[in-house]
């Protein structure tokens, strides 16, 4: 079996020209990302390959090793990234280095290993992380290379084309940026819109820290109305492809069509700026509405697998039962008892 050598993608300077040339990275695998994880939660990064020290990289499976006392210590590729898919050159290097992570497994007993690919290299390696298949979602991508014109036609009428037009009678007013103002503007309609969700905002400093680290890769884009923020979304730029990260709004002026104005004016300055695709993330089997809603901006859907090693057991009733209540208590709570939550978990859920 090929050697296995560990590198730092932080220290190691050929980390982002092997990232900026392979084909397969994405926004998730760029030091800044890591950087920013690393400052927010403290996680520590670290990447298996095949390739010596002082030799160019040819291929490379990223992880960050989750320390937590609530959870468990894990290893993920990569936590809160939607996908971060395995930069191996054939199903001979994926097999070796996976063989890598099984043996680290046992050897320094974490809960549990996770990768998230976009696609399964085949023929699948012969392993138990390849076997073992844990959480599934959609994911969305629009093509953006179709001229203006065509995009808005595929856009649903009703539901989007419709409110677009809304939206402009209403004279809402789109800005961008990644102003500490800007920043604390979508955070507040964040928390809110989390409530609604039964969810606890992810921490300020994490954006903060995204925007200082990412630099113009990071947008935050914002829609208002008399100066009263109504929707606001989060996207990466990466190469060719712009990543659309969070979104969030103010329920009381839904009717006012702020996402669908919003998203029309990040794809046209994406085109503008060169962009190919629009990757709009994952999605929960059990959102439908959100599904709905990129699939009528036009976008494809396709699956996405997360594989856990071992396979995580199915929760007992009376452990839903009590994250049930959670939930519906987080629902309830102002900001000041909701924010501090997500301060403390978010470290432990990655």
């Amino acid at each position: 079996m090929a050697s296995v050598y560990y590198l730092d993608p932080l220290r190691d300077p050929r980390w982002t020209p092997f990232i900026e040339l392979h084909p397969h990275a994405s926004i998730f695998h760029t030091s800044p990302w890591l950087e920013a994880l690393r400052r927010t939660y403290n996680y520590q990064s670290v990447a298996l390959t095949h390739s010596a020290p002082g030799a160019d990289l040819t291929d490379a499976i990223v992880f960050c090793r989750v320390q937590s006392w609530l959870i468990g210590c894990r290893t993920v590729s990569l936590p809160f990234s939607d996908h971060c898919q395995p930069l191996v050159q054939s199903e001979g290097s994926f097999q070796s280095l996976l063989s890598s992570v099984e043996s680290a497994f046992q050897r320094e007993k974490w809960k549990y290993v996770e990768l998230r690919p976009v696609f399964w290299p085949t023929p699948a390696p012969q392993s138990e992380l390849a076997r073992s298949q844990g959480e599934q979602f959609h994911l969305h991508s629009l093509d953006l290379q179709p001229d203006p014109d065509s995009l808005f036609r595929n856009f649903h009428k009703s539901c989007i084309q419709r409110k677009i037009r809304r939206a402009e009678r209403e004279n809402l007013v789109y800005e961008e940026g990644r102003s500490q103002s800007l920043i604390d503007r979508f955070y507040k309609l964040l928390v809110g819109t989390r409530r609604r969700h039964r969810l606890p905002p992810q921490p300020l400093r994490w954006f903060r820290n995204l925007a200082d680290c990412l630099g113009d890769r990071l947008a935050i884009r914002l829609v208002s109305k008399d100066g009263q923020p109504v929707a606001s979304i989060l996207t990466l730029a990466f190469k060719e492809t712009l990543v659309y990260k969070y979104g969030c709004s103010d329920e009381r002026f839904h009717n006012l069509g702020g996402m669908p104005l919003l998203f029309w004016e990040t794809i046209q300055r994406a085109k503008a700026a060169g962009m190919r695709e629009l990757d709009l993330g994952r999605s929960e089997l059990d959102n439908p509405g959100l599904v709905q809603f990129k699939e009528h901006l036009g976008a494809a859907r396709s699956a996405l697998s997360y594989y856990r090693y071992p396979v995580q057991a199915p929760a007992s009733r009376a452990l839903r039962w009590a994250g049930g209540a959670f939930r519906f208590g987080l629902s309830h709570l102002p900001d000041w008892g909701l924010v501090p939550i997500g301060n403390i978990l978010y470290k432990h859920l990655g």
